[in-house]
């Protein structure tokens, strides 16, 4: 498995070696020891899977507290995948980092505890899943807008989204208090 660096220090890009002929494919999508020494030392506690259509976005979203890692790829389709540093006092704080993931290259994004994630679909149906390092916790679920103008992010698909209500009211970035935000 290739691992590559992104922009975000901690946010790793994993590129699966794809054994593929007539009769499909196969790869290796978890392999303790490669985590390990790539840096990856937390278990993994819960896989959620989830399935969307084209322009729905979910996110940008983070627990705190239970700051939960993901180790996240898509199993049918194709997203665009962001993970954002919100750890108060980073020198890297309020930037993102964005990733095709699809059912092609079969990448998956390491988005390590204290980054908000979100993705939004651009196949016609994506499934995707994710690999946490945390519970989820509804108590402790938070989020701040898609389209924060202080992060801008560069979504690939930016009219006919289709949020969650949740999502739609989230607040920006900067008005989140930073009691609330983890630390670096």
């Amino acid at each position: 498995m290739d691992i590559k660096e992104t922009t975000l220090d901690g946010v790793l890009l994993f590129k699966p070696k794809v054994f593929g002929d007539t009769r499909g494919f196969f790869l290796e999508t978890y392999r303790e020891s490669v985590l390990k020494d790539a840096g990856i030392t937390l278990p993994f506690v819960q896989d959620n899977h989830s399935r969307s259509r084209r322009g729905i976005l979910r996110g940008v979203h983070f627990q705190n507290p239970g700051l939960m890692g993901k180790l996240v790829r898509v199993t049918r389709g194709k997203v665009f995948d962001v993970a954002v540093d919100i750890r108060y006092g980073s020198p890297s704080f309020g930037q993102w980092t964005g990733h095709v993931l699809d059912d092609i290259d079969h990448c998956q994004l390491w988005v390590p505890p204290g980054f908000a994630h979100g993705f939004v679909v651009l196949s016609d149906d994506a499934d995707f899943v994710y690999k946490c390092t945390e519970y989820y916790m509804p108590e402790n679920d938070a989020g701040f807008r898609w389209d924060d103008p202080d992060v801008d992010i560069d979504w690939p698909l930016k009219e006919g989204l289709l949020l969650s209500e949740k999502d739609k009211k989230a607040p920006l970035l900067k008005d989140i208090p930073k009691e609330k935000l983890p630390v670096y």
